[in-house]
């Protein structure tokens, strides 16, 4: 029996990654005449991973990592309007709007009377916004944003909603996140690809019973209950 459904934020309900190939395009163009962009893209994905680590994952370390590239590729002399610029690219992603996924609230909807829990990584300011803004808040039990989606960090959440692994089924975007981790701890991972998710999400899946995939939101209600109805 399935206790309680847990389901990712970003590119699983509403657009997320799509904010950040606009600005990355944005900053590409901006740094045009130190490289070209395939080498500028590269470089700015080097320092967004080693980055991760110290700032964790969200649009501040996004645009901190972009600065740094900026200085890297200029040798340090970048110019104050390019880093005012940069800012303020970072300044708009924080302001962007949320747009839900299709199906997402039919889905949330169906659900409706189980135990949701929005299980999501990032800045704390920026998520709690985004959740403010998408009017889904009062759709979960419980909203969890977490440093990184670690087998320990869902091991926390659902010791503190009291329930166990293998009642709990997480849905998202992401195999490295959303998926493996649960899998990890003996719980049901359900992976919704978009075809925009970062590179650094992206992993092979791997051979699992407890493993499904689905092509929206909208499959979910359905799978929830023939999982049930299989037990």
């Amino acid at each position: 029996m399935i206790k309680a459904i847990g389901l990712d934020a970003d590119d699983t309900l509403w657009e997320n990654e799509t904010f950040f190939r606009v600005t990355e395009a944005e900053f590409r163009r901006l740094l045009a005449e130190h490289g070209d962009a395939e080498a500028i893209a590269s470089r700015l994905f080097d320092a967004e991973r080693a980055n991760l680590a110290r700032y964790g994952y969200g649009i501040k370390g996004f645009m901190l990592s972009m600065i740094q590239t900026a200085v890297e590729l200029t040798d340090g002399a970048v110019d104050g309007r390019t880093i005012s610029r940069i800012l303020e690219m970072g300044q708009d992603m924080l302001a962007h709007p949320v747009n839900l996924l299709p199906g997402v609230a039919d889905a949330l909807d169906r659900l409706a009377g189980r135990k949701l829990i929005l299980v999501t990584k990032g800045d704390l300011m920026d998520q709690e916004r985004k959740v403010a803004a998408s009017g889904l808040g009062d759709r979960f039990t419980a909203v969890e944003i977490v440093a990184d989606k670690t087998p320990e960090a869902y091991a926390r959440v659902l010791h503190g909603h009291g329930v166990a692994a293998e009642g709990f089924l997480m849905a998202g975007n992401s195999m490295r996140s959303d998926v493996i981790p649960v899998l990890e701890l003996g719980g049901w991972g359900v992976f919704i690809p978009h075809e925009l998710t970062w590179l650094v999400e992206r992993v092979e899946a791997p051979d699992h019973p407890r493993l499904r995939q689905l092509q929206s939101m909208s499959d979910l209600p359905d799978l929830v209950a023939r999982l049930e109805a299989e037990a």
